[in-house]
């Protein structure tokens, strides 16, 4: 009997829900207007725009004037850390801090940091994939610009302690920005009482169109535009804003947040189904980051013996989708800088899958993935160079 395609990569992204799309819709056609005309067109979009941004902020604990909308994470990512350098370096301030672990958004930052002269500093990284704090702290002084670290690791789930970081930078003087794209509806986020300064948020890993984000900013903080020629946003994103985007943002994080509590503790018990069950086909899986707090939509495993491209392309041919870890890598697949950094070796590494949950993850879809993963663990091991690859109708 045929099967339905099974998606288990949320985390790269998610579908646009009916409620976004159905908000969207009427600011592609009547209610084009530009934002920034005068007439009624361009008053009415003003507005629609004034009152998304009021919506996502309040869901940040947000002032209006603090939220930046921008094209997504890496757009965000890369205005907060060379936006803050390049203001504060003339103060002295030349050193970015930051995690091995982070997106490529953030680490191209602040490589970029040190293309202009500037200095790049790392946080050593435990083996559950916590930051270590110490070390954290020992890196900070009055030369630090930006710190930044991602609030819920894209490849492993692992969750920092992120009001805790941003405090101990604070301290110094430096500002802290947080890459929190898997973070948000995941673990609870609060401007007025957790003390970052700059967090990154991506639209399309929470049901709102590819091609959105916002940058929260908080009042005072020091950053350089990352682009010129207008006055939108205050002067710190010139250009014709998405409206019609924006509003697709707003009304998707009203309903994550909404539905928060349901749908994480849903997502817990995929989760727990998933790794049991793996577990107990597969005796010898590792399941990485599990010593750490874990947001509940991310799985990342490792079968040894069993290639990670293999796995991929075979359950691809079963209708299965997942990822061997950051959607940002060009389609290759190669070790995990993630892993790498928390210590895997790379055999282990070179063998990992990230299994992300979501909207359209169901207990059916746990249960045949564990079916599928353990019959091609088998075939990869049991039989050397034996096919494991089939096509399947579904």
């Amino acid at each position: 009997m045929p099967h339905s395609p099974i998606y288990l990569d949320h985390a790269a992204t998610t579908p646009v829900r009916d409620e976004v799309m159905a908000a969207m819709v009427p600011f592609f056609g009547p209610r084009f207007g530009n934002p920034s005309s005068v007439h009624r067109w361009g008053r009415e979009a003003r507005v629609a725009l004034d009152e998304a941004r009021e919506r996502l902020a309040a869901c940040l604990g947000a002032n209006p004037d603090e939220v930046c909308f921008t094209s997504g994470g890496t757009e965000g990512d890369n205005f907060a850390v060379l936006g803050v350098y390049r203001t504060l370096k003339a103060q002295g301030r030349t050193a970015a801090v930051s995690t091995p672990i982070e997106h490529k958004a953030v680490l191209a930052a602040v490589h970029q940091v040190v293309h202009e002269g500037g200095e790049e500093r790392l946080v050593r990284v435990h083996g559950s994939g916590l930051v270590d704090a110490e070390h954290f702290a020992t890196l900070l002084d009055e030369r630090v610009a930006v710190a930044s670290v991602m609030w819920v690791n894209n490849e492993v789930g692992v969750v920092q302690d992120i009001p805790a970081l941003a405090a101990q930078a604070k301290s110094v003087g430096a500002v802290f920005h947080t890459d929190g794209v898997q973070a948000f509806g995941k673990v609870a986020i609060d401007a007025r009482t957790q003390a970052f300064d700059l967090l990154t948020l991506s639209g399309h890993k929470i049901g709102a169109p590819k091609g959105i984000g916002a940058l929260f900013i908080r009042r005072d903080t020091p950053l350089e535009p990352m682009f010129h020629g207008g006055s939108q946003d205050r002067g710190r994103r010139p250009g014709t804003e998405n409206v019609a985007f924006a509003i697709g943002l707003a009304t998707a994080a009203e309903l994550v947040l909404a539905e928060h509590d349901a749908e994480q503790a849903r997502l817990l018990a995929l989760r727990t189904a998933l790794e049991t069950g793996l577990r107990e086909r597969i005796p010898d899986v590792v399941i990485h980051g599990v010593d750490a707090p874990r947001a509940a939509h991310v799985v990342n495993v490792s079968i040894p013996g069993a290639n990670s491209e293999s796995l991929l392309m075979a359950l691809d041919l079963r209708g299965i989708a997942c990822s061997a870890g950051s959607a940002c890598q060009s389609g290759s697949v190669s070790a995990s800088h993630v892993l790498s950094a928390m210590g895997v070796a790379p055999e282990l590494a070179n063998t990992a899958l990230r299994l992300s949950l979501g909207c359209l993850s169901t207990p059916e879809c746990v249960t045949r993935t564990v079916d599928v993963l353990a019959t091609l663990a088998d075939k990869a091991r049991g039989v050397k160079n034996a096919p494991v690859f089939e096509t399947v109708e579904f």
